[in-house]
């Protein structure tokens, strides 16, 4: 009988191990399983603010609505105006125009020149707060001179007008002029 006992014994025991070795395994995998999922939401959290700023860098914050007019005296285009708004939910822009200072550049270009600063001024449309910046629901009339370029733009020329805010996308203006120069013009 006492060779019984000890082996009922030895059997209690084996079973006490064993399920110590299972609620081992149980903790060492939930800590794992916490330390994959911890890291893996830091690491999507990075991936989702890398991808914000991204978007901030390639999305514009302002946009062109309407029709691109020029002005001309004689054979030369003297003007281009176009009107700027805020898209939706856009940071507002500072276009304060003071010459050599400007917070938004306007550069021109054709198959003849490059200027990366063109002076230009603006006349707000409609609704607005009083100050420089164009903000939600404003509307900015955005006249670029283009009487200093040194070949001046004429009949049947393509060009671009760059408008580069400190933040966000440049906005490209592709234009061609019409094949007479009048006094007002839209452009195509």
């Amino acid at each position: 009988m006492s060779h019984n006992n000890s082996r009922q014994n030895e059997r209690g025991q084996s079973a006490l191990e064993t399920a110590i070795i299972l609620i081992a395994f149980v903790v060492v995998a939930s800590v794992f399983a916490f330390a994959i999922l911890s890291s893996g939401s830091k690491s999507t959290e990075k991936g989702q603010s890398a991808i914000n700023a991204g978007l901030e860098g390639v999305q514009s914050s302002m946009t062109v609505k309407g029709t691109v007019i020029a002005e001309g005296t004689g054979t030369n285009v003297d003007d281009v105006v176009f009107t700027m708004a805020l898209v939706a939910g856009g940071d507002p822009v500072d276009l304060t125009s003071t010459a050599g200072s400007n917070v938004v550049v306007i550069g021109y270009r054709d198959e003849a020149q490059l200027v990366n600063e063109v002076d230009w001024s603006v006349a707000w449309i409609g609704a607005n707060d009083g100050d420089d910046l164009l903000e939600e629901g404003e509307l900015a009339e955005i006249t670029v001179d283009l009487s200093g370029l040194t070949t001046p733009l004429t009949a049947k020329t393509a060009f671009t007008i760059e408008i580069k805010p400190p933040k966000g996308a440049v906005i490209n203006l592709t234009r061609t002029t019409p094949a007479a120069i009048e006094a007002v013009m839209e452009l195509s």
